[in-house]
């Protein structure tokens, strides 16, 4: 079983692209703190490479900025590839198959600060019942 999951704030806003096929591709990074420090009580962080497809890909690339904590799951797919130097090299990629947006709203960096954004429609008036004062249809 191939399963990740993370939480961490972009390190730059998204770049979505298309496929020659017309697909919806988005690249981003995340830095996820290690849960530990170091003896100097400095705390690591851990930089991934992520890659979301089609319509996750879509709402990605509009709804998040850099600085944006998200939590993303997904799966590790390791690339292998040959350097200008002619060096064999690996790269770790997070597949991203789910998202959830973590920065709170009103802070500045949140959904709400985006002019595009998708704003809910007004609720539907309920209708009003009318009260009958013929009871003579009614059989008991």
């Amino acid at each position: 079983m191939n399963k990740v999951f993370l939480i961490g704030n972009l390190t730059r806003d998204p770049e979505l692209t298309e496929t020659a096929s017309g697909i919806a591709v988005c690249h981003f990074a995340i830095a996820v703190n290690r849960n530990y420090a170091s003896q100097d009580a400095e705390r690591q962080t851990d930089f991934f490479n992520c890659t979301a497809w089609r319509a996750t890909a879509e709402t990605i690339a509009r709804y998040t900025k850099k600085g944006n904590k998200v939590a993303v799951g997904g799966s590790i797919q390791l690339r292998n590839y040959e350097d200008n130097q002619g060096v064999k090299r690996t790269a770790v990629d997070i597949i991203v198959q789910d998202i959830e947006f973590l920065t709170p709203k009103g802070t500045g960096d949140s959904l709400d600060d985006f002019a595009d954004a998708p704003r809910p429609a007004a609720p539907k008036k309920k209708p009003t019942l009318q009260a009958m004062d013929d009871d003579s249809d009614i059989p008991f």
